[in-house]
C-alpha cells in the first residue's frame, strides 16, 4: 500500500502532500523527518530506503507494525529542484514506485507543458486531481499517461462547460443561460448580436 506522495523542493518546503494512512502524529514532523532522509542521501545512492523511524508516525495507535510484518520504505526520484518521494509498505515493488514516480511526473509535464515548482503552487488543485487519477486510497488506479491525459482534460472540459452555463457573461453556451432559462439570452449575446446587426447595416 502506498502511504504517503509527497512533493517537496530542495530547501524542504512541501508543495503538494497527500496521506492514504491516518497520521498519528503532526503531518509537519513527518514532512521534515522524510526530508531530512531524503536530504541526506547523495545522489548516487539508490533511490529507496528503508524507514523504520516512520512507523510512529503511519502506524494506527491500536496496531503493532512489527507482528503485521509492515515495514515502511521511502522511494524518492529527484527532478531538478523537486523530490518527489512515495512512503510505501514491502507489499509494493520499489521498481514498480519508481516506474509510477515517472508517470506521475510525465502526467504533470503533459497537463503544465515541461512542469515546474510553480505549477504546483499556484494550480495545486489540478496536481492534486492528477494524482487522485492515478492512486485511490492508497492503491495503483491507472498507469497509462495517455488515459490519465483524457481523464485530466475531460475534467477540465466539463469545469470550463459548468462555468459557462452558469455564468451569465460567458461567451460559451450559444448565448444561453444553463438549463434553466434555456430560451433567454446572456446580456453578452445580446450586446455581441446587437453589435453584428449594426454592422451589417
Amino acid at each position: 500500500m502506498i502511504h504517503a506522495v509527497l512533493i517537496f523542493n530542495t530547501s524542504g518546503v512541501p508543495r503538494l502532500t497527500k496521506f492514504y494512512s491516518p497520521i498519528a502524529h503532526s503531518a509537519q514532523t513527518l514532512v521534515e523527518r522524510i526530508y531530512a532522509l531524503v536530504a541526506a542521501r547523495q545522489p548516487g545512492l539508490c533511490n529507496f530506503l528503508d524507514a523504520p523511524e516512520l512507523e510512529a508516525f503511519l502506524t494506527p495507535k491500536g496496531s503493532d507494525s512489527a507482528s503485521d510484518g509492515e515495514r515502511l520504505r521511502v522511494v524518492y526520484r529527484s527532478y531538478a529542484t523537486l523530490h518527489f518521494v512515495f512512503v510505501v509498505d514491502t507489499a509494493e515493488s520499489e521498481l514498480g514506485i519508481l516506474d509510477l514516480i515517472q508517470v506521475f511526473v510525465e502526467s504533470l509535464d503533459s497537463a503544465f507543458e515541461n512542469v515546474c515548482e510553480l505549477d504546483l503552487v499556484f494550480h495545486f488543485d489540478e496536481a492534486h486531481h492528477i494524482l487522485s487519477e492515478i492512486i485511490q486510497g492508497g492503491l495503483v488506479l491507472e498507469t497509462n499517461v495517455n488515459e490519465i491525459d483524457r481523464a485530466v482534460q475531460e475534467a477540465a472540459r466539463a469545469r470550463k462547460e459548468s462555468f459557462a452555463s452558469a455564468n451569465p457573461l460567458s461567451l460559451g453556451g450559444g448565448g444561453t443561460v444553463g438549463s434553466r432559462s434555456a430560451g433567454l439570452q446572456t446580456p453578452l449575446g445580446w450586446l455581441a448580436g446587437r453589435l453584428t446587426s449594426v454592422g451589417a447595416r
